[in-house]
């Protein structure tokens, strides 16, 4: 049941990032100030803000946004994690000792303040959110996947091929990283919902992404004095973009998480 909930949560998530943008013949920059925070009705099913742009394309266009980060910054962190881990887990000694120290001592950093520092070195964009997210999230899939490789190289068949004359390079690429593989994608997709609440943190605090962009961050960011005002639809709505889609692909994660090692029941911290 859990499964087919967030399936079809997550399929309707993307089907109107598909969909609403081409069927919906409105400009959802186009500025209407006598339209200005209108609540719900058949021709703006959201409501529109206090610019009178209406909301339900503003949040399809922010879910876009947060989609594109959340499995970008995903991807290239779990590249990184999975190259680190590999490289520590399969060498050993101290470039073991030496790379968990110092992924040790990036842990320490908060991931936020770390995320702020990084997108302040470049110009608003999308793609400096993506870095920003990427490099403060590799650090758990680096442990994940060297504590698997470190598990991994006391098998009989990995013993074996050392045995048999083949060098560490190509233990670790033909044996061991294809058997780690699995885990490192089930990073990859836990990592996605936390990567969109990052980003939606950053545009919330008005940084990363420029001010017109339309981000669910900061239309939470710039509802505030609606909601204080008695206008809940402002902010509800972007706020439900946020939270469905991600605990959908975290409930399907955690199905897939009990089915490639169901006896490993820990949350896997990102």
């Amino acid at each position: 049941m859990r499964v087919r909930v967030s399936a079809a949560l997550l399929a309707a998530a993307v089907l109107a990032v598909l969909l609403v943008p081409p069927l919906v013949r409105l400009d959802q920059q186009a500025v209407d100030l006598a339209a200005k925070l209108l609540p719900p009705s058949g021709e703006h099913p959201f409501g529109t803000d206090d610019l009178g742009r209406d909301l339900l394309l503003r949040c399809v266009y922010g879910l876009r946004v947060s989609l594109l980060v959340g499995v970008a910054a995903a991807l290239t962190a779990t590249v990184i994690g999975t190259a680190v881990g590999a490289t520590a887990g399969a060498l050993g000694g101290w470039v073991d000792r030496g790379v968990m120290r110092v992924v040790d001592t990036i842990s320490s950093v908060p991931h936020l303040l770390l995320g702020i520092f990084i997108v302040a070195m470049f110009r608003p964009g999308v793609w400096p959110v993506v870095v920003s997210v990427a490099l403060t999230h590799w650090l758990s899939t680096a442990r994940i996947v060297r504590a698997e490789v470190l598990s991994l190289r006391s098998r009989p068949y990995v013993d074996a091929a050392v045995s048999g004359g083949a060098s560490r390079w190509r233990v670790t690429v033909r044996h061991l990283l294809p058997a780690v593989l699995p885990q490192a994608a089930l990073a990859a997709v836990l990592m996605v919902p936390h990567a969109m609440w990052h980003e939606s943190a950053l545009s919330f605090l008005g940084l990363g992404l420029p001010t017109h962009t339309a981000s669910l961050g900061t239309l939470v960011q710039g509802a505030r004095g609606s909601l204080l005002a008695g206008q809940w639809w402002p902010t509800v709505f972007p706020g439900l973009f946020i939270i469905v889609p991600t605990l959908a692909i975290a409930g399907l994660a955690g199905a897939w998480r009990e089915r490639i090692n169901p006896r490993r029941r820990s949350e896997l911290m990102l």
